[in-house]
Formats: C-alpha cells, sequence, structure tokens
C-alpha cells in the first residue's frame, strides 16, 4: 500500500471523528487551544490504536467482533446523538455533552474508531507495515479533530440551539449509515 493509499485511509476513518469533534466544539461554550489538543488526542490515539489491535487479533476471535463491530458504533452513536438532541430541549444550563472527561470522551473516542479496527485487520491480511500506517492515521485523526473542535465552536456561537439538534442528529444519522452498510443495505 502506497504511501498516498496509506494518506486516504487515515482521511476517511478520520472522517467520523471529526463530525463528532465539531458536534462536541458546538457544546463547548468558549474553545480553547486545550480543547482541540484534547479532543484531537483522543481520537487520534483510538483511530491509531484500533487498528493496531486489529491487526494483531487476526484470528476467528478477531473476525467475530469485526462482523459485530457496525452494531456496536450503531448503538453508542445513536445514544450519543439522541442524548445531545434530548439535552438542546432541556432546561438545564450547559451540557454534559461539553464534558472532555473520560466517561464523555470514551464513548465518543471507541465509535469513531471501530470501523478502524476493521481496517487495521485488513492491514494484516494485505501486509501494510503497522507502525508507520498507524502513525500516519493517529496524526491525521488527531489534526482534523482539532480543527473539527475549533469549526464547531464558531458555528455554534451563532446557533447553539439548532447546531446541537443537528450535531445530534448527523450522530443518528450516522450511525443509522453504520448500521445499513454492516447489514448490506447501502
Amino acid at each position: 500500500m502506497t504511501l498516498w493509499e496509506l494518506f486516504l485511509v487515515a482521511v476517511s476513518l478520520a472522517m467520523d471523528a471529526f463530525a463528532v469533534a465539531v458536534c462536541k466544539g458546538l457544546s463547548l461554550k468558549k474553545v480553547k487551544a486545550r480543547h482541540g489538543l484534547a479532543v484531537g488526542l483522543w481520537f487520534g490515539l483510538f483511530q491509531a490504536a484500533m487498528p493496531l489491535i486489529g491487526f494483531f487479533l487476526v484470528d476467528s476471535f478477531a473476525a467475530k467482533i469485526a462482523g459485530y463491530s457496525f452494531v456496536i458504533a450503531f448503538a453508542l452513536l445513536l445514544l450519543i446523538g439522541l442524548n445531545m438532541i434530548r439535552e438542546a430541549f432541556g432546561k438545564e444550563e450547559g451540557s454534559a455533552d461539553a464534558s472532555l472527561a473520560p466517561r464523555a470522551m470514551l464513548p465518543l473516542a471507541l465509535a469513531t474508531s471501530i470501523d478502524a479496527f476493521a481496517v487495521g485487520v485488513s492491514f494484516a491480511l494485505l501486509g501494510v507495515k503497522i507502525l508507520p500506517a498507524v502513525s500516519l492515521i493517529g496524526a491525521v485523526t488527531f489534526l482534523i479533530s482539532a480543527a473539527g473542535v475549533l469549526l464547531g465552536s464558531f458555528v455554534g456561537r451563532r446557533f447553539e440551539k439548532a447546531t446541537t439538534v443537528a450535531g445530534g442528529a448527523v450522530l443518528v444519522l450516522m450511525g443509522i449509515k453504520i448500521l445499513l452498510e454492516g447489514l448490506g443495505v447501502l
């Protein structure tokens, strides 16, 4: 696999993380550089770790998990998206979704990186050099996610409630798309 092909894979894998990072930026009242760095690190590390795990677990166990990864991603994105929509219409000031704590970021990072696990399995089957590949995937995801937080904040300050609902809807739709792809409908 060429460097250009690996870069395209990295950008493709980073798109889910970018969408979620934009949503995270929407929920934050005032974004600072550390917010973008934190979100970028969470997503970049998970996007790098999951293909690494998939690469090293290429056996019958990995194949069984990879077959259900779309259901896990769907469930996580659906729950997170519906919670964002609920919070947009809630009376409470602020949002738990704005949290960058591990309890908030772990499910997001996991949900956006499950497809990277399957990529790691395919990398093993294709004989891809895994360390350069996961390094590139992690770095690209880090940069794209950090930029997504800034973009989400910029848009969110102007259209806070509508963008929070839209962000939640995007996560729900991404989850549905992942489910339909996994079922072979798309």
